[in-house]
């Protein structure tokens, strides 16, 4: 078993009712799941939800015991469609990922079962990755919800709302028999707080009962005429029960003073940096106490139009704090408003951001602005804020930046997919550039510094796909790239097969670490460990010639560095017709000293000889050229000053951070670099002959220094 292990998380589940449940956000709503009766919960992993999955992958003590079937999904796709069992049963199911990519990947499915319906309630916890520090593209789920009548729930940022919104979610999805979105930001996964827990409880239907008592009503099916039927049944219908049960429910909450000549409308999820930036603005405490009107929408969609039309009533103008864009909300609020005859004035995105994150700095600037137009006197003196510009406004800051290079990111240290570049690089130093065509995983880090490689990017599993339209006559062929987590997410068929059919002649290149690396070190059917609870050591050269490749090759040590060269540049020569495919197999190092490190540190601890390796530069042979990083691009692998008057430039440097994985060297000798490169054997509770070795090494060194140190003081005396 490789995967991390939950065991502590594990046991906050178990947590009944009256005790105090206190941690994260995202644990907080695993937690709630349990307490609504969930009969089956699935998912694919990946920020800022892959914590839900890991600690639900070892609960299993925990499910059994409630008779919750709990399962590792092979995509979003595979997730969404396992809803599928709510929709004949009163069965409750939940399913989880990362936002919006895996709703892309999930789009049909949802489609499907938002227009059939469902019976039981069916809950898409989805994880939304937007702002600066998302890894991907910038878009908002709410298009999703809208098109195809998704109710939309995103939370205030609270434990207790967030518990609250999950048992209501399930609810709202039974009372309109339509599924329900629970949207989480990465700062609502992520936020600490508490709240009174609840007894587990088991289904009240099972999943057992479902398969002995089967349903088949045909008017659930996505099929003519039922299709036609269903448009008019989420108007007609389950619209107006999702409405009813939001405003019987509350699920929208108002905070601050009754009643007030301006007010804010925002997402549940502003809540928390809303409150910050009024807080700023000393137009409320840290406990949350606003003196302007607010009214959060748990509840995103549907909108509660006379919650809306009340609470705006009386007074000049609103704000309508909504990430992101397009601005759908603001103008749904502009049309009820004036359809109800209101002349309330809607601000929005004419004083806040149209796209980007809403963080606090920003909130305060937009807040400021709106109140000095609309309400001025509650800006009072309008005291010395906390300047809200971005950092870079300060002179200083901007002058360390002209300085200091940006650093983007990068493989992680002793990285086995960084050789794997290393070798592309020196292929195309021979052979010259190729069209590249990379994928979503740890390995789209090479097309940063200081490989720069890589020319798209298409989705998860689309590498050798997104390079189908190259499959033509040239003298250079297409190269694409594919992970292993993507190989069996889509990639099989979709990049593979296709590549397969239509007789595709470029190289395709799988990068297989084991696990899926980048959502957290999760096992995949391609993972050498032994799982017990899945099928795992699932050969992907088996699988792709079983779909009908010819041409492959497996690597199973990427940091033979020369090895992976020769055998990209025989790749590229082939005159075998087909795709051409090259595994490349080695552990994932972040997952590999995970595993090992708590061994090798109980081993010291008990007195056991413990051999370590590390690389080191020799500063004497160093000439200072730098090729090896530009490389390797290794973070351990650095650069320092050296005293010697010959040298002007600083040489390579090996800091402590080093794993030994060998690439730096391997890739000084196969791009045919300086030999400065040299490998230490570190010894922890070494045995006595080893000592005396060491003791005696080390006087010799000693004497050669201070002899070749007297001789640089009399060149530099004469020199002088």
């Amino acid at each position: 078993m490789a995967e991390r292990s939950f065991a502590r998380e594990v046991e906050d589940l178990k947590l009944g009712a009256g005790d105090v449940f206190r941690g994260e956000g995202i644990l907080a709503i695993t937690k709630a799941l349990l307490q609504s009766g969930v009969s089956y919960v699935g998912g694919y992993q990946g920020s800022p939800i892959s914590h839900l999955m890991d600690v639900l992958a070892d609960a299993k003590d925990v499910l059994d015991e409630l008779g919750v079937h709990f399962e590792t999904s092979a995509s979003e796709a595979t997730a969404a469609a396992t809803l599928s069992a709510s929709v004949m049963y009163p069965l409750r199911g939940a399913v989880t990922w990362k936002s919006t990519a895996g709703t892309n990947v999930a789009a049909d499915a949802l489609s499907n079962l938002s227009s059939g319906g469902v019976t039981g309630g069916a809950l898409i916890i989805i994880g939304e990755d937007y702002g600066e520090g998302s890894s991907i593209m910038q878009e908002r789920s709410h298009a999703y919800a809208l098109k195809s009548q998704i109710w939309l729930i995103d939370p205030r940022p609270n434990l207790s709302t967030l518990v609250r919104m999950v048992e209501e979610g399930f609810a709202l999805s039974e009372a309109s028999n339509t599924p329900v979105m629970l949207e989480v930001r990465i700062r609502t996964c992520h936020v600490h707080g508490q709240f009174v827990a609840k007894d587990n409880q088991k289904p009240k239907f099972t999943l057992r009962e479902a398969l002995e008592n089967p349903v088949r009503d045909v008017n659930r099916i996505v099929l003519p005429p039922a299709s036609f039927l269903h448009e008019r049944e989420k108007l007609e219908r389950r619209g107006p029960a999702a409405i009813e049960f939001v405003k019987e429910h509350r699920l929208n909450e108002t905070f601050g003073p009754a009643r007030g000549d301006v007010g804010i409308v925002m997402l549940g999820g502003m809540y928390n940096t809303t409150i910050r930036a009024l807080e700023y603005l000393g137009l409320a405490d840290g406990y949350g106490d606003s003196a302007v009107p607010l009214y959060v929408l748990n509840v995103a969609h549907p909108l509660i139009e006379d919650e809306l039309v009340g609470f705006c009533a009386g007074k000049r103008a609103v704000l309508m704090v909504e990430e992101g864009a397009p601005d759908y909300i603001e103008r749904d609020l502009n049309t009820i408003l004036r359809r109800r005859d209101l002349q309330t004035k809607v601000c929005g995105k004419d004083v806040l951001p149209m796209g980007g994150e809403y963080t606090a700095p920003v909130l305060t600037k937009g807040l400021r602005q709106f109140l000095a137009v609309h309400a001025r006197e509650l800006l009072g003196n309008d005291p010395p804020q906390p300047d809200p510009s971005p950092v870079l406004a300060d002179l200083r800051v901007k002058a360390l930046a002209e300085v200091v290079p940006p650093r983007p990111p990068g493989f992680c240290i002793g990285c086995p997919e960084r050789p794997i570049f290393a070798a592309l690089k020196l292929v195309e130093r021979e052979l010259g550039q190729h069209h590249i065509s990379a994928d979503i995983g740890c390995h789209l880090f090479s097309i940063l510094p200081p490989f720069n490689v890589g020319a798209t990017t298409m989705g998860y599993g689309l590498g050798p796909a997104s390079a189908s339209a190259f499959n033509v006559k040239s003298d250079k062929r297409p190269i694409s790239i594919l992970g292993d987590g993507g190989f069996w997410h889509n990639g099989l068929t979709s990049s593979i097969g296709n590549a397969v059919f239509n007789k595709h002649d470029g190289v395709t290149l799988i990068v297989d670490n084991f696990y899926s690396a980048a959502t957290g070190g999760q096992d995949i059917p391609s993972s050498r460990a032994s799982n017990p609870r899945r099928k795992t050591n699932n050969s992907i050269v088996a699988a792709v010639r079983g779909i009908g490749a010819k041409w492959v090759r497996q690597i199973d040590r990427t940091y033979d560095v020369a090895k992976m060269r020769d055998t990209l540049r025989e790749a590229l020569a082939s005159t075998t017709p087909g795709p051409k495919i090259i595994v490349a197999s080695s552990e994932c190092m972040l997952n590999k000293q995970r595993r090992t490190r708590p061994m090798l540190a109980e081993a010291m601890r008990t007195g056991k000889r413990v051999v370590r390796e590390k690389f080191g530069v020799d500063a004497d042979i160093c000439t200072g050229d730098h090729a090896c990083i530009r490389l390797s691009g290794c973070p351990s692998l650095s650069l320092r000053h050296t005293d010697d008057p010959l040298k002007d430039d600083p040489v390579a440097f090996v800091d402590e951070n080093c794993v030994g994985c060998g690439n730096c060297g391997e890739v000084a000798e196969a791009a045919a670099l300086c030999p400065s490169f040299y490998r230490a054997e570190i010894i922890h509770n070494p045995s006595s002959l080893e000592r005396f070795v060491d003791r005696t090494r080390a006087s010799i060194i000693g004497w050669f220094e201070r002899r070749r140190n007297a001789g640089r003081i009399v060149f530099a005396s004469n020199r002088g």
